[in-house]
């Protein structure tokens, strides 16, 4: 972080660091480890549970093969995780606070959600399942988070063919874009080959803007942290109807039952049209 505020003071085209914004996110990391550290009480028996009743012995530990399965197979449920994070209201609020800063840079990658170790685990229970053990995936999610740190960052270019398998701080700049065309971009953990599959993948072109559609003022650790849940919350008490009640809980973010506001899937084929 250090290295990278002296390379922003030298480059005036980037918004480098913000006081309050950096503690801020250091502040979500702290707590984010703490709660991190009490739910793997929960998520960890939750997957030895899991391993017990396995369908298959995929996870050998003195085998090369099985590591580089692991590898493949945890990012694939790394990359549905967060695209699910993204398109489910109800979990976006789990996830929303790594997207509201304004600022992009290594700080931004330590502000970390508060929710997500409670609404993440079941999307790797499949690895367990298949006969990987426990520390095998939990070291599989480790290499994931710690790759992603230098993601997080303006002051590296894209990186030539790199660019066509790897996630790189080009492609993940996209994904914290509040751009139209950005929105909802760019899912994957360590590979972006994910989103090449699947349809959610969007070069890097146009300047990215960074936070949320509807920024937050705010550098309090608890609201970042818990905004969206309050504002489901009275969406869902103001609803007209069960329907819509269950839309703002589970539908996209952005959805509303009469039409006031779009989701990014709404927002990107207006701009289509537009285009």
């Amino acid at each position: 972080m250090l290295v990278e505020i002296a390379w922003a003071h030298r480059h005036a085209e980037v918004r480098g660091y913000e006081r309050r914004d950096t503690l801020a996110s250091l502040s979500m990391g702290l707590l984010n480890v703490g709660i991190s550290g009490a739910t793997k009480l929960l998520s960890i028996p939750l997957f030895v549970l899991v391993y017990q009743h396995r369908i298959a012995d995929l996870g050998q530990p003195s085998l090369w093969w099985s590591w580089m399965l692991l590898f493949f197979l945890e990012d694939h449920s790394y990359y549905w995780f967060h695209r699910t994070h993204h398109e489910v209201r109800l979990l976006w609020a789990a996830h929303v606070n790594h997207h509201s800063s304004t600022y992009y840079n290594f700080s931004t990658a330590l502000r970390q959600p508060l929710l997500t170790p409670l609404t993440g685990p079941i999307f790797w229970l499949p690895l367990p399942l298949v006969g990987f053990p426990p520390w095998m995936v939990l070291t599989a999610q480790a290499w994931s988070l710690i790759y992603q740190f230098w993601l997080h960052t303006e002051s590296v270019g894209k990186l030539g063919p790199l660019e066509l398998v790897l996630n790189t701080p080009s492609h993940h700049r996209v994904h914290h874009g509040k751009n139209v065309r950005y929105l909802d971009k760019n899912h994957g953990g360590i590979l972006i080959i994910w989103d090449r599959l699947f349809g959610t993948f969007e070069a890097e072109g146009e300047k990215v803007v960074y936070g949320l559609t509807k920024d937050i003022r705010t550098f309090n650790p608890l609201r970042i942290g818990f905004h969206e849940v309050a504002a489901i919350a009275r969406d869902v008490a103001a609803a007209p109807s069960l329907r819509a009640k269950l839309g703002y809980a589970f539908a996209p973010p952005g959805w509303s039952h009469d039409g006031s506001s779009k989701t990014a899937t709404e927002l990107q084929r207006e701009l289509r049209r537009g285009d």
